[in-house]
């Protein structure tokens, strides 16, 4: 299904009834990465996952994106199905974007689930990475960024002994426009500071990590569950990066305990 929000086609899912649990994915992938939770969590809830611009079957501007663009499209897709409050779900740039739509709309978020994310603002030495990715996709194309994301995204063991599972990420990844790494690169690279928010964040939160993930290691979800009040912490043995692909049982077990807490 799609959606005409802020000017854009929005490619959406939404499946199943009962309390909205909205999916947010992260960069460079697309809303098939919640195949799992999709499957798995819409025979008791109705599950939305969203394309952002610039990924999967949405539109794809050329230009700079932002957080907060990202959120307001969130909202609009929000109204479009009539949902006034929902569980918002996002993980990596999925959770930057969390953070920007909690800042803008807290009275839409019924609970926040972060998964693999962080609330720290990049390093210098991590915006001049996002600048000279933007210019290896530029350069090479989105192949490049399949080339060095992989390792970022899977454990070693899902890239050495599951190759169904290392395809189905290349895919979405080389599946991305010039237009929409670069636009993801460049709102990254110029987020806030969320660690401030953490303290004023009132609803109901699970924070989900890979115990191998690299790129937001463990210690960046304590950080966030020691500041966000009343927050729970879920490390997940045996996954990187992509917990809710490597290890989706553990991660859905985790997120329909959470839910059930908060119904």
């Amino acid at each position: 299904m799609d959606a005409q929000i802020n000017g854009l086609t929005l490619a959406y899912t939404d499946e199943g009834k009962g309390m909205p649990v909205v999916f947010v994915h992260g960069f460079p992938l697309n809303r098939n990465m919640w195949a799992p939770q999709v499957q798995a969590l819409s025979r008791q809830h109705r599950v939305i996952t969203v394309d952002l611009r610039g990924h999967g079957e949405s539109d794809a501007p050329l230009w700079r994106y932002t957080m907060e663009q990202f959120a307001d499209d969130l909202t609009g897709v929000l109204d479009h199905l009539s949902i006034q409050q929902a569980v918002m779900a996002g993980l990596s740039m999925g959770g930057y974007i969390l953070f920007a739509f909690y800042r803008k709309y807290a009275n839409r978020v019924n609970a926040l689930i972060l998964s693999d994310t962080r609330a720290q603002p990049d390093t210098d030495e991590g915006r001049a990475g996002r600048f000279n990715m933007a210019q290896s996709a530029y350069t090479q194309g989105s192949g490049a960024i399949a080339d060095v994301m992989l390792s970022k995204l899977l454990c070693p063991a899902s890239l050495h002994t599951r190759p169904e599972l290392v395809q189905q990420v290349r895919g979405m990844i080389t599946a991305m426009t010039l237009g929409g790494i670069a636009g993801d690169l460049m709102g990254m690279a110029d987020r806030p500071d969320s660690v401030p928010l953490l303290r004023t964040i009132a609803c109901p939160t699970l924070i989900i990590v890979g115990e191998l993930d690299l790129a937001t290691p463990p210690s960046d979800a304590r950080l966030m569950s020691e500041q966000i009040p009343g927050a729970q912490l879920k490390i997940i043995p045996g996954a990187a990066h992509l917990p809710n692909l490597e290890q989706p049982e553990a991660f859905n077990d985790a997120v329909r305990s959470f839910l059930a807490s908060i119904a």
